[in-house]
């Protein structure tokens, strides 16, 4: 894989890297199209998430172990500790089925946030996190980074618990007015994505992007 990294400096530091692969250019392509029906829609964002969630694992810490197989003991890799996923509901439990089969002994918790769509501000309605995540790997499933407000308040939680940082950040698509934004928020960030896309529109709805991502999983609600 082929990675493209902007660095972002304030009081933290916000790195975002876009993660190049044909097999994501081409589901990113399906996922934008209005055309694609929900179910097609949520099988290709999680082979995007599987290959920028492999990407973004790619420096977790291991220990070396000893491993017998049928034939004779040999030497191997385990890791040093399981990290912590967390989606950001409801668009990230898109990536969630991804990451527990890159991970199935990771701990799992969960972030609700809504946007109010007349301010876009973040709205909280679910903390469901480790007691204390210091000292652990935390992975942020939200994917899509728009104004930022909603990923900035779902890692201040994850600080909250003592979250030592960088936090990984897994996206589909990015708006530069988001990046710009937690260049404010003095958090320490690793942002892997499929795409920096142009701009947010009067709605801050990302463009040329792919519409309400939890809607295109689920439907929209009533």
């Amino acid at each position: 894989m082929r990675d493209n990294r902007v660095m972002a400096q304030s009081s933290g530091t916000i790195e975002v890297t876009v993660v190049e692969h044909p097999l994501i250019a081409d589901s990113l392509t399906r996922i934008r199209d209005v055309s694609t029906p929900n179910a097609l829609f949520r099988q290709e964002l999680e082979r995007v998430g599987t290959l920028l969630l492999a990407e973004a694992t790619r420096d977790l810490p291991t220990t070396a172990v000893r491993v017998q197989t049928p034939l004779v003991e040999t030497s191997g890799q385990a890791l040093s500790s399981q990290p912590v996923v967390v989606p950001v509901l409801r668009a990230g439990l898109g990536f969630l089925h991804a990451a527990q089969e890159l991970m199935p002994n990771a701990d799992v918790g969960f972030v609700g946030i809504s946007r109010d769509e007349i301010t876009f501000e973040p709205k909280p309605y679910v903390n469901k996190l480790p007691e204390t995540l210091a000292g652990r790997t935390c992975i942020v499933l939200d994917p899509m980074l728009a104004t930022g407000g909603s990923l900035a308040h779902a890692c201040e939680l994850l600080m909250q618990r003592h979250a030592t940082g960088p936090i990984t950040v897994i996206c589909v698509l990015v708006a530069p007015e988001g990046i710009e934004y937690l260049r404010t928020t003095g958090l320490n960030l690793r942002i892997f994505t499929a795409a920096l896309d142009e701009r947010l529109n009067e709605n801050a709805f990302i463009v040329p992007g792919l519409g309400d991502a939890g809607d295109r999983q689920f439907g929209a609600p009533h």
